[in-house]
């Protein structure tokens, strides 16, 4: 387990004014197929959960487990997706933006600041803070990257029961060897993101 302390970024930033702080991160931005997802967590001050970081850091396993404890010890959390054609309408960095709004409408307290994974910010209603490799640096973000991965890896495998020739239960929609084999093989299906194709149609 890293030496790091998941609450050093928090704990500069709390103040008078700063009170409640939300971790705002993202899953699903470079696959194929498939939605955007983003979730928003709000933990209590200084709550340890054992083993939280980010959830690339973890095991499948090990994400499930922390899921329910995420959703159970948080003051409040948010998940929102952007749909496969609205991520074609609209483009990657703003359906992800989208899916980020939806996820902090659904938080049930107003937080004084939302820390939000990455370098790009976007105006939310509220105070932002970009951190960058946050997931690995901030509690909150944390969180928030494991309920994303989680609720779109469940969704995706959703999706593999409705177009099981893909295999996006295994690659989750990702560009692997397998799934391009099986666009080759079948063409796109609904769930799949056309603008995420077209250098791979162009190529054909």
């Amino acid at each position: 387990m890293s030496d790091v302390n998941m609450w050093e970024i928090e704990n500069s930033l709390y103040s008078d004014d700063i009170k409640i702080i939300c971790g705002v991160d993202e899953a699903g931005r470079g696959p194929l197929a498939g939605p955007v997802c983003a979730a928003a967590v709000i933990l209590p001050q200084q709550l340890e959960i054992p083993g939280l970081t980010d959830s690339k850091k973890l095991t499948d396993k090990k994400r499930r487990e922390l899921f329910p404890l995420i959703k159970a010890q948080a003051v409040a959390y948010g998940i929102g997706f952007a749909s496969e054609t609205e991520i074609d309408e609209i483009n990657i960095l703003q359906a992800t933006f989208l899916a980020m709004e939806r996820a902090l409408a659904q938080l049930q307290v107003r937080p004084d600041l939302a820390l939000i994974d990455g370098n790009r910010e976007k105006d939310f209603g509220l105070p932002v803070k970009t951190v960058v490799k946050g997931d690995s640096l901030s509690a909150n973000i944390a969180a928030a990257s494991i309920l994303a991965k989680v609720s779109r890896d469940d969704l995706m495998e959703a999706l593999a029961g409705e177009y099981p020739q893909y295999g996006f239960e295994i690659h989750k929609g990702y560009g692997t060897k397998a799934h391009y084999a099986a666009l080759r093989a079948h063409g796109p299906c609904p769930a799949h993101r056309m603008t995420f194709l077209k250098k791979f149609y162009g190529e054909k």
